[in-house]
């Protein structure tokens, strides 16, 4: 692939609306092209200020000395002694129905940022693997001892993750990696179950309370679950079964370490 057709795939890439085998194609290229991955890491960029820095509306002062005006323009006659009340009545629902849109449009933007944040953080996760399936090496560190592999992210990421070996499960560690996911340079923890590699990607917040949820994409799956009170995000091609025991291995693992 050469710059040109690179460059036109750009956006899609970013965006995760490649299929499997042009994005395999594509970081081919990107792994030998530094103006590519200049260009990507100013998307990146891009997209983060754009997060950053969302508009925010509130009510004009102009509308309230709109209101304010018509109010003391309407005549008071004796006979009628309670229409002030129906226009301060009124006024006070107009305000009171644009600070409501006001606050509901705020709300809006909030989900709508972490609703694309959270999209483009599972974008990344499944371009992470890929990208690491379609390179010479799936890892940075080749070890099955978690006695090297843990010290190894020592000083390269902020919290060193829990590390365990489950060969005698089925489930052999192979090493580990550095990665990026959300902005983020987060570990990677890399397992190997017969022919399926397995990333576990070590998130840099704490676990919460909330279920997990599975997506799926191309016949690859994201399971969302934490390790050693950290977030955590498993991806690999396993059957529902294989991902279940798996993840119940880490459960496990996070309790004994």
């Amino acid at each position: 692939m050469d710059c040109k057709t690179a460059s036109d795939l750009l956006p899609l890439y970013f965006d995760g609306e490649l299929d499997r085998a042009t994005s395999r194609e594509f970081e081919a290229h990107l792994d030998e092209c530094t103006a590519c991955q200049a260009t990507l890491v100013e998307l990146d960029a891009l997209r983060r200020a754009l997060r950053h820095d969302v508009p925010r509306y509130s009510a004009p002062d102009a509308l309230r000395a709109r209101i304010e005006k018509s109010a003391e323009a309407t005549p008071v006659r004796p006979v009628a002694r309670r229409r002030p009340r129906a226009w301060f009545a009124l006024a006070a629902s107009w305000v009171l129905a644009f600070v409501a849109g006001g606050v509901t449009l705020g709300m809006w933007n909030h989900a709508s940022v972490a609703g694309n944040e959270e999209a483009q953080l599972t974008r990344d996760l499944f371009a992470s693997h890929l990208r690491a399936l379609a390179a010479t090496s799936p890892i940075d560190v080749v070890s099955t001892d978690q006695h090297t592999v843990k010290p190894w992210f020592a000083g390269k990421v902020a919290i060193a993750p829990v590390v365990q070996d489950f060969a005698a499960e089925g489930y052999a560690l192979i090493g580990g990696r550095i990665d990026y996911a959300g902005g983020e340079r987060v570990p990677v923890l890399v397992y190997k179950h017969g022919k399926h590699f397995i990333d576990v990607f070590v998130l840099p917040w704490k676990a919460g309370s909330e279920s997990r949820n599975e997506i799926q994409s191309e016949g690859y799956v994201l399971e969302t679950t934490s390790l050693g009170g950290q977030a955590a995000a498993i991806v690999s091609d396993m059957d529902r079964g294989e991902l279940t025991r798996f993840r119940d291995l880490l459960s496990a693992a996070e309790r004994r370490d």
